[in-house]
């Protein structure tokens, strides 16, 4: 499963309870994205979530 390289976001684990209160496992899965970004002068492609990529955080080559 892909992380996220900036802010180290990945999958959470829990319990879906629906509304009869019958529980199963579920997965929360982070909107990352695949992305070539400027690292020391070159370009290179990296797993980024969309929350980095909005916030500023990184910058796309």
């Amino acid at each position: 499963m892909a992380k996220c390289a900036i802010c180290d976001k990945g999958a959470h684990f829990g319990i879906k309870v629906s509304h009869s209160h019958r529980r199963s496992n579920k997965m929360w899965k982070p909107n990352v994205k695949s992305v070539k970004v400027k690292v020391n002068g070159g370009a290179k492609k990296m797993y980024v979530c969309t929350a980095c990529l909005r916030s500023g955080a990184v910058e796309r080559a």
